[in-house]
């Protein structure tokens, strides 16, 4: 069977894990997000907490995303549960350093005028340093996408959904007719996602950073 035949008679399913890769992925992101921005304003301005908080995520990315999944298993099961602990954790370090870098990097006259005003610490980092740091964190954001867009395909190997599957189940039959297509077509799609999130970050960077700040 051809690869364009193949594609065909399998569509409605390549939907459905593409659908499920692209949730999965989007969770992960939302949850990896909201607490890589949280440590982040929590430790910029000390030099050992990030320091500390930079080297902690940085070592989960050392671990293997099979090993971790695999070490997950016994304490949550199968299914989604290790994939969103797993991606979750791996999405973490691109975030943290970048809000770092990007809180760091506010100019301290505009700060101080915040204050000068009389703003509150909390009405600064929201009003101020925050939309000033943007643009980095919504960097970090765009590589942890593209690190998890990959990554989610090991989950699969815990039963987890998305287009893993479809590329595990070809490794699994290698020398079948369709072996070939189905490793082409988890691995093609996958790739085509990756860059659908890619452009939507494009826009995204658009519509909510000043045209003064963008790089």
């Amino acid at each position: 069977m051809s690869f364009w035949s193949y594609l065909s008679s399998r569509r409605q399913q390549l939907l459905v894990d593409a659908f499920q890769q692209v949730s999965l992925v989007f969770q992960c992101m939302v949850i990896a997000t909201a607490l890589g921005i949280a440590i982040g304003v929590l430790t910029y301005r000390s030099g050992w907490g990030a320091g500390l908080a930079i080297t902690s995520t940085a070592t989960i990315l050392t671990v293997p995303s099979l090993a971790m999944i695999g070490l997950l298993i016994p304490i949550v099961g199968l299914g989604v549960a290790p994939a969103v602990i797993s991606l979750t954790l791996y999405g973490l370090l691109p975030i943290v350093r970048n809000s770092i870098v990007g809180l760091r990097g506010v100019d301290p006259t505009l700060v101080d005028a915040a204050t000068g005003i009389g703003m509150s610490r909390s009405a600064r980092l929201l009003r101020v340093e925050l939309p000033l740091a943007w643009p980095p964190i919504l960097t970090g954001i765009r590589v942890s996408t593209q690190m998890l867009m990959g990554i989610a395909a090991i989950a699969a190997y815990a039963s987890g959904p998305g287009l893993g599957n479809e590329i595990f189940r070809g490794i699994a039959s290698l020398g079948s007719a369709n072996a070939l297509n189905q490793v082409l077509a988890g691995t093609i799609g996958i790739v085509i996602l990756a860059l659908l999130f890619d452009a939507a970050y494009v826009l995204l960077g658009r519509l909510t950073i000043p045209r003064g700040i963008r790089v």
